[in-house]
């Protein structure tokens, strides 16, 4: 496969807008000192960064009625001026997030001014994936960490940040199910509910990832199934793990006094980096509380069993 964009180019992308955009030259120079902890599990630890500038992101309001009255910042009429693109394809543009959580981090949206939607779209993520192999690639679904969720669109952050991409395989045991040479897992005692596939084949992740969007519950009121997405591509393999939720924010984000926390978790706090915009909160929060905020908004893998079971007849 040829690739029409390379790391690479995004690499010069990053260092031409560090160079004229204050505003995303001083943010990634803050990034450098933001705090980060450990918290440890079974064998397994979540990282917990401390970055003010998210909070915009962590408090974006996403009912109709703010989204209505406010311009679309993916849009490209409405984007700084200072914002610069590499076009992917006929249908993306590659920008350079300037609120970053990543030591690179990409916003890819579409041209056309869509609902977020990862249906039929899974395999522009894996060609994302594919193109700039430096980077993974996530979607967040629209009440599932997406702060516009009226205009599709990807984020991409340095490869290796993520622990799930290093933990993975010690929690696939065993598959639950192949489909030709893609293989579907559901992640052991993950704390978190999670498909991951792996695939030397993009038309069989697809298949696979289809297969699992159909067999999801789509809740009343919603036009998809609640998840979230990252897909990376290594040792000529997809990697896809896919996040199926059961909830939008934790009971933490509205609750009173000391109870408080303000997160609302989306793909990057999936793969095991929680994203914390308050520094009360960053160093209050305990294994305890990402335990419970996980158990809150992620489902078990009883659940995503039933999902794969579901599966099978369809393949």
């Amino acid at each position: 496969m040829k690739r029409i964009v390379t790391s690479s180019q995004v690499a010069e992308l990053l260092q031409e807008q560090l160079n004229v955009w204050e505003l995303a030259r001083n943010n990634y120079d803050a990034l450098k000192q933001v705090k980060v902890k450990e918290l440890a599990f079974d064998n397994f630890k979540i990282k917990v960064q401390f970055n003010p500038a998210r909070i915009v992101s962590s408090s974006a309001k996403i009912d109709t009625k703010s989204i209505q009255e406010r311009k679309c910042f993916l849009c490209r009429q409405n984007r700084p001026v200072e914002q610069m693109r590499i076009p992917f394809g006929e249908d993306y543009e590659i920008l350079i997030n300037p609120f970053p959580i990543f030591p690179k981090h990409l916003t890819i949206p579409s041209c056309k001014h869509v609902d977020q939607r990862i249906a039929g779209r899974l395999g522009d993520m894996l060609d994302l994936a594919y193109n700039i192999d430096e980077y993974t690639i996530f979607y967040n679904g629209p009440k599932c960490g997406a702060s516009a969720p009226d205009h599709v669109h990807f984020q991409a952050g340095s490869k290796g940040f993520l622990t799930i991409e290093k933990e993975w395989r010690q929690f696939a045991i065993k598959p639950v199910l192949e489909f030709q040479s893609a293989k579907l897992y559901i992640l052991h005692n993950y704390l978190k509910g999670t498909f991951v596939i792996e695939s030397d084949s993009k038309e069989n992740a697809v298949e696979l990832f289809e297969q699992i969007y159909a067999s999801m519950e789509v809740k009343p009121g919603e036009e998809e199934p609640m998840m979230n997405v990252l897909a990376w591509y290594e040792a000529d393999k997809w990697i896809v793990c896919v996040f199926p939720r059961s909830l939008h924010r934790p009971s933490c984000y509205t609750a009173k006094g000391e109870d408080n926390i303000l997160i609302s978790p989306g793909a990057v706090d999936m793969g095991g980096v929680f994203i914390i915009p308050l520094e009360k909160d960053f160093d209050k929060i305990t294994a305890e509380n990402v335990r419970t905020i996980l158990s809150e908004v992620c489902m078990d893998e009883v659940a995503l069993k039933k999902i794969a079971d579901h599966i099978k007849p369809a393949l």
